[in-house]
């Protein structure tokens, strides 16, 4: 919950108690220098024990409750028929008012299946945004992705409280020009990733389906953070305030076919699952789960896991919990507000964003500003964040770099797991970067992947600038 102090600040205070802890290690700056040249100047190939705060990601790090790590203790691990997906199922039809479940291992596994089923070659996607796993699943079908997200979705400085919303007009153009027969379904994802964490507003949401539904068509969502898109509706839409967060999760999915959820988001537990009223889909989508991710009762699932998501689903609705993340990314974007350096606005949901193009304004985005910046910042704290920008997007069928709308450093904030401290500690090593972003040059290819480069990539800087850096941290006593 967020309070405001006697001295006019309002800081997110948190609704839970710590009780178990795990030990980071702050490593000295040659060591730092070391890991990413080792990693290749890729956040994602760093270890663990290299990193004094993670926000790579909030993707299976958020810190679960006690309840969720008692009822994994209950867990039936019987291969087929388990107690423990009927808890999950029991659950679903609670929380979602859903009656089918399809367990998966996790989100994209979810989209792997559903492509199987729905995306034939020459297919199209109709999205709000793409996130990266979902446009290689559609792509490597032979589908194609067309965002419809509105232009001011892709402004970084804006005060729209729902930037993830679908342009309705071109929806409907898109519809007519490429034929219903030729759309596999209609995408939207709660929060937007890539740009931003932003989510999309009810009264968006019905129009998309209104028009899905006139044509025929199926409408997905993407369920990750559906709790956090719950908490900004209530939070930000009129006519909601007094509502539940269950109860706008339950209209919000009124409106779609099926959805499908890494739980390792929302639900705070590591799995996934598809989920719908209709029966036929369900038909559709079932038979390829022995296939590719295990019975139908575990879906390549612990049921360990299964056991914690049924919990986390029911924790996810507390308006408490829902609002947990998105209280501590508004105090951290504000915060680095405050300090002059441009971040995402307004702040949304996973985590805090930073604008790489205006942080590196004389980097061009060919020179990967944003992996460049998340190299640095590295370098100058121990934190790991991630980039969210052209290394992010892969070459075309010609091998020509796609450029990206935005270039963001995304510094998640996982639930309940870092203190303010922590948060402090990273906005004030950002600020002292961005004070001297000038010594931060480009990135170029060593190891470039075909696929989801970003992963496993590796990139070296192009003139050395890190040494440069370095030297500017070791000067300043403040930064040792």
């Amino acid at each position: 919950m967020e309070v405001q102090l006697a001295d006019g600040r309002i800081i997110p205070v948190e609704s839970h108690r710590i009780k178990i802890v795990q030990p980071t290690k702050f490593l000295p700056i040659d060591e730092r220098l070391t890991a990413i040249r080792n990693a290749g100047f890729n956040t994602f190939l760093l270890q663990s024990h290299d990193i004094f705060l993670d926000m790579l990601t909030d993707s299976g790090t958020n810190a679960m409750s006690d309840t969720q790590q008692s009822a994994m203790l209950r867990s039936d691990d019987a291969y087929a028929g388990s107690e423990s997906f009927i808890r999950l199922q029991e659950a679903v039809k609670d929380i979602f008012r859903m009656d089918y479940v399809i367990p998966a291992h996790q989100g994209r596994a979810c989209e792997h299946l559903l492509t199987k089923v729905f995306v034939k070659p020459g297919d199209v996607v109709i999205t709000n945004y793409h996130f990266t796993t979902t446009k290689a699943h559609i792509v490597n079908n032979g589908g194609q992705v067309i965002e419809l997200i509105y232009e001011e979705g892709r402004n970084t400085n804006s005060d729209n409280p729902f930037k993830g919303n679908m342009d309705l007009e071109a929806l409907e153009r898109v519809i007519a020009e490429k034929g219903a027969d030729k759309i596999s379904f209609v995408r939207m994802e709660a929060t937007t990733n890539l740009i931003g964490g932003q989510p999309f507003s009810m009264e968006n949401l019905k129009a998309v389906s209104e028009i899905a539904h006139k044509n025929h068509l199926l409408l997905v969502i993407d369920c990750s953070l559906i709790s956090e898109n719950a908490f900004f509706i209530k939070t930000r839409e009129a006519g909601f305030s007094e509502k539940s967060i269950p109860e706008i999760i339950q209209e919000m999915l009124q409106q779609a076919d099926l959805i499908y959820m890494s739980g390792r988001k929302s639900t705070m537990a590591r799995g996934g699952m598809i989920c719908t009223n209709d029966e036929k889909i369900y038909h559709e989508i079932l038979p390829l789960v022995p296939v590719f991710e295990g019975f139908i009762t575990y879906g390549g699932m612990s049921t360990k896991e299964i056991e914690a998501m049924a919990v986390g689903l029911r924790e996810m609705v507390d308006f408490n919990v829902a609002g947990s993340g998105a209280e501590m990314i508004n105090f951290f974007t504000n915060r680095l507000i405050n300090l002059g350096v441009p971040v995402v606005t307004p702040p949304g949901g996973l985590g805090c964003h930073v604008d790489a193009i205006k942080f590196l304004p004389h980097l061009s985005q060919t020179e990967y500003p944003a992996g460049a910046l998340a190299a640095a910042f590295y370098i100058v704290s121990g934190c790991r964040g991630m980039e969210r920008g052209t290394l992010s997007m892969d070459r075309d069928e010609n091998g020509k770099e796609e450029v990206s709308d935005m270039e963001l450093m995304r510094l998640a904030v996982p639930r309940r797991s870092f203190t303010m401290s922590q948060i402090e500690f990273a906005a004030d090593r950002l600020a002292w970067l961005y004070q001297h972003r000038n010594l931060v040059h480009g990135l170029k290819w060593i190891e470039e992947p075909p696929v989801l480069r970003f992963f496993l990539g590796k990139l070296t800087s192009v003139d050395g600038w890190e040494n440069s850096l370095t030297e500017a941290i070791k000067s300043d006593s403040r930064m040792n």
